[in-house]
């Protein structure tokens, strides 16, 4: 007998053999991203210290956004996460894709976030 997962259960299946690999640190924290259906959310978290160094979401106030679940609005949460790791002199990132495919507003948050400055 087949039973067929739904598409997060997958997704959650997919991130915990991502995150058995990827590992943030202080020097080169890791960069998250939770994508829901209207926001999208990243963060910059130290796991050796378990804490978040930095974040940005959609559901934020000052990005004066249309509409929040557009690749237009990834790529201003990428530009605002990549300036706020900057401010706290993080340059280097590992990226952590959340299980999500590296397409669509997952791929305009990373592209963003390179051209603002980080790497990884």
């Amino acid at each position: 007998m087949i039973t067929k997962l739904d598409k997060n259960a997958v997704r959650k299946k997919r991130h915990a053999r991502i995150r058995s690999k990827v590992k943030g640190t202080p020097e080169r924290p890791r960069l998250n991203v939770f994508r829901s259906n209207q926001h999208i959310y990243a963060q910059l978290i130290d796991d050796v210290n378990q804490v978040t160094l930095a974040s940005a979401s959609t559901l934020e106030k000052d990005l004066n956004l249309e509409s929040t679940g557009n690749i237009a609005a990834a790529q201003k949460v990428g530009e605002l996460v990549a300036k706020r790791a900057l401010e706290k002199g993080i340059k280097e990132v590992v990226f952590d894709r959340g299980g999500y495919l590296y397409h669509g507003r997952v791929k305009a948050l990373a592209d963003s976030a390179r051209e603002a400055g980080l790497e990884f």
